[in-house]
């Protein structure tokens, strides 16, 4: 090291170290580490109401501001933010949410914060849905009730054109959990979460799915706040790990007529500190407000292709492992017991749809509801006597508007989007 510092106990490596396993940093920190570590552009990033991330770069002179004032931008440019006529908000960086961006250049680095959004005038924006999962915590924490989340992520890779744009052609013909030869992914997939964990994420497993050139990355449980800022990063490494290698990654909802659908399998663990059992009536708040939820959880034309074919539910019901089901019971103990929602895809806003089931399982143990009977048949092969007993998920984006329009609930906990 030099000067004869012990490596083990130099200060910085000793910080950089407890950052790469979720140190919680201060402003005073965030400065130290891009001092220290020649970072030359901060990115401060936010999510637009249709689950997109955006940013905006500013060099670390602008940093001080940026805490202090917050970095302006037009919010008409953004959909669903505002219109021309009051269309001033600003960014405040978030320091505990500092990254480094390990695909963008070594020397020079590129760091990234999530920011608040507020109004010139300092109030919070109201369609800030990183603000609006906070809101749905903190209720969650005032009435006794913890709520972990774990999201597995389904993509395709496909092959680009000599120009450098995507094509449908996949990047291999493998299937459900195949090995190389046949799965080309297992590279990418492995250079994948080893980008996730030096940003500090903990992906817990990766495997080919069964669409050709389709593969899943699942990730270890954290609170609903992390997991949400962790999809947002998780989608970027993804996009860029891939075009590093030549390829796109697809995360829409039905990228091949006819194969499988992207989906987003929501994984809810709830703990009271009552030490009752409350998932029962969770779930069941959430089955109870699942038509409503839809447009938010489906938020495109696309999402309705894939539900109701090839394991993406179409009907409101729950079993124990089958994945024919909206909601799946899995085969796990103690800390890993949890429910599966398996009808989001990636086209969701991840903060919306997290703050969205706290809300519905709440209003569940709330009104101590209890869920229907399991249905633990085949529901893609079930016969009408079967089908007619089940409510159906929404089947395009036009009824799931409708549905959420008309819902008083969804009104109570969700500022009036236009969606």
């Amino acid at each position: 090291m030099g000067r004869g510092v012990s490596e083990q106990w130099h200060p910085f490596l000793i910080f950089w170290r407890t950052k790469r396993i979720g140190m919680i940093y201060s402003r005073e920190e965030v400065f130290d580490f891009i001092r220290e570590e020649d970072v030359k552009f901060i990115r401060l990033a936010f999510c637009d109401v249709f689950g997109r991330q955006k940013n905006i770069s500013i060099m670390p002179d602008e940093l001080n501001r940026a805490f202090d004032d917050g970095i302006s931008f037009d919010a008409s440019a953004i959909r669903g933010f505002g219109s021309e006529d009051a269309s001033d908000l600003l960014l405040f960086p978030i320091p505990s949410t500092l990254t480094v961006l390990p695909w963008r250049p070594s020397h020079g680095k590129v760091v990234r914060m999530f920011c608040n959004i507020r109004y010139p005038d300092g109030a919070p924006f109201e369609f800030d849905s990183r603000l609006i999962l906070e809101k749905a915590v903190k209720k969650a924490r005032s009435s006794g009730i913890y709520v972990k989340i774990g999201s597995e992520f389904e993509f395709y890779l496909f092959k680009t054109d000599e120009n450098g744009a995507p094509t449908k052609v996949p990047f291999d013909y493998a299937g459900y959990m195949d090995v190389a030869p046949e799965d080309k992914g297992e590279n990418v997939r492995r250079e994948i979460c080893l980008t996730l964990l030096d940003m500090g994420m903990h992906p817990e497993s990766s495997h080919h799915e069964e669409g050709p050139g389709q593969n899943e990355i699942d990730f270890r449980y954290s609170d609903a706040i992390s997991a949400a800022d962790n999809a947002m990063n998780f989608i970027s490494v993804v996009k860029a790990t891939a075009q590093q290698n030549g390829l796109y990654a697809d995360f829409s909802p039905k990228p091949l007529e006819g194969k499988s659908g992207n989906g987003l399998h929501i994984n809810v663990s709830v703990k009271s500190d009552s030490g009752i059992d409350v998932t029962p009536a969770f779930m069941a708040g959430i089955m109870d407000h699942i038509r409503a939820m839809t447009v938010y959880l489906n938020p495109t034309e696309e999402s309705y292709k894939r539900l109701g074919e090839k394991k993406a539910p179409g009907y409101v019901s729950w079993s124990r492992e089958n994945r024919s089901q909206l909601i799946r019971i899995p085969a796990a103990k103690g800390d890993y017991r949890r429910i599966e929602l398996r009808s989001p895809d990636p086209s969701a806003n991840p903060y919306i749809a997290y703050a969205l089931l706290i809300y519905a399982g709440l209003d569940g143990i709330k009104r101590n509801l209890t869920p229907p009977g399991e249905m633990d048949f085949n529901l893609y092969t079930a016969g009408p006597e079967i089908i007619e007993k089940l409510q159906r998920l929404p089947g395009s984006l036009e009824e799931a508007k409708a549905i959420a329009d008309a819902d008083e609930w969804l009104k109570s906990v969700l500022p009036p989007f236009t969606i």
